[in-house]
């Protein structure tokens, strides 16, 4: 398509989070648009997976728009995507970890534009009457087992723990394992590894050390925690905003996740500034996501609506603004983001409904039933 100069008129859908990330984002786009003499329009998407696909099936896809890691491998194979990232200036200053949930077949498309990770949240509390102290934080597996004893043995529910791939699949990170293979083309779930880190969360669903939020008539894991029926869970930053809007009493710290037997492992997940192949103002996109990625417009997003940088130059600010986000920060550099293949989310959901019963399960059969099913869907 040919590319058009001078002054453009930028559509730009977002997902927002809510009021103050879409006010964020329209005043950022807003100062670019001054400075540059462009125009841009931010889209609040009020389903963004269904009109982005609508937009593309129909040939005006938006200019930029919001990319989650989960689907990008979708819409890079479908070569809906500009691979235009690898060639900014702050290409490096990414972390490594979000590089690699946004590239493909050794092309970074797309700027991550922020990001969050799992880590550990202990109710102090709870942790006070159980008679546990900050030398009791668990470390590794078998810290965390040995806490969650001391735990149920007071009387508390230890842990409670999201029953889907995108919390237990932190456990097959610690353990050396994973589903694809790196350029996304390999199923490798059925390995000694995932296999070792099923049998270990098996382990503590058995013996009444770990709970799923259905099992404490909790919604997921944010709201039993906040409730005070858990006294650790493991979710990502977002449950600040949660426990400060529905639960503000709670005290709480957050520590990075222990340590498993291929060392420290935790999942995170991201969204990158995606510009459509198809634009007609590619350059100006480009400029625009320049603007929205530069380290001190980012800090500006985290003050707005609670997300971490992407950019490595911007962790120091950050932490001296944020401190009690060290424990999240620090997991961006062993952190695995969502499974960078194609046409597998259907496959995930259908493991996701097996580890609901992980308890009373083979975690053997579903490791073998998940290789097959992803063996299926991607191109070897």
């Amino acid at each position: 398509m040919a590319q058009q100069t001078g002054p453009a008129r930028l559509r730009v859908l977002i997902a927002s989070s809510g009021s103050a990330e879409t006010k964020a984002v329209t005043d950022a786009a807003a100062a670019w648009a001054t400075a540059t003499g462009n125009t841009a329009e931010v889209i609040p998407a009020q389903d963004l997976q269904q009109q982005l696909g609508q937009a593309f099936a129909g040939g005006s896809p938006p200019d930029v728009f919001y990319v989650d890691a989960a689907r990008f491998a979708d819409y890079a194979g479908l070569g809906a995507l500009e691979p235009y990232a690898e060639h900014l200036p702050r290409a490096a200053d990414f972390y490594d970890s979000l590089r690699s949930a946004f590239t493909r077949d050794g092309r970074f498309y797309c700027a991550p534009k922020d990001f969050a990770t799992l880590a550990l949240e202990i109710n102090e509390g709870l942790w006070r009457q159980a008679g546990l102290t900050e030398a009791d934080v668990p470390r590794d597996w078998d810290g965390l087992r040995a806490t969650a004893v001391r735990l149920r043995a007071a009387g508390f529910t230890p842990l409670v723990l999201g029953d889907a791939f995108d919390r237990i699949g932190a456990f097959m990170v610690q353990s050396g394992g994973w589903l694809v293979s790196p350029d996304g083309r390999r199923a490798i779930a059925d390995s000694p590894q995932n296999l070792r880190a099923l049998r270990y969360v098996q382990d503590l669903l058995r013996s009444g050390l770990a709970d799923y939020p259905k099992q404490v008539d909790a919604g997921w894991a944010g709201e039993a925690f906040g409730r005070g029926v858990a006294a650790m869970t493991v979710e990502g930053n977002w449950i600040k905003g949660a426990l400060a809007k529905d639960y503000p009493g709670v005290e709480y710290t957050v520590h990075e996740l222990p340590v498993g037997p291929a060392g420290p492992g935790t999942l995170l997940s991201t969204t990158c500034w995606g510009i459509a192949a198809r634009s007609r103002f590619k350059a100006q996109a480009v400029s625009f996501v320049e603007a929205m990625t530069a380290a001190d417009q980012q800090l500006a997003f985290a003050d707005a609506y609670g997300v971490m940088p992407s950019l490595r130059s911007a962790r120091d600010r950050y932490l001296r603004r944020f401190p009690a986000d060290a424990a999240f920060l620090a997991g961006a550099d062993h952190a695995r983001g969502p499974v960078n293949a194609p046409r597998v989310s259907r496959v995930l959901a259908d493991f996701d409904s097996r580890l609901q019963d992980l308890a009373a399960a083979s975690p053997a059969a579903m490791l073998a039933r998940l290789q097959r099913n992803l063996t299926a869907v991607l191109p070897g």
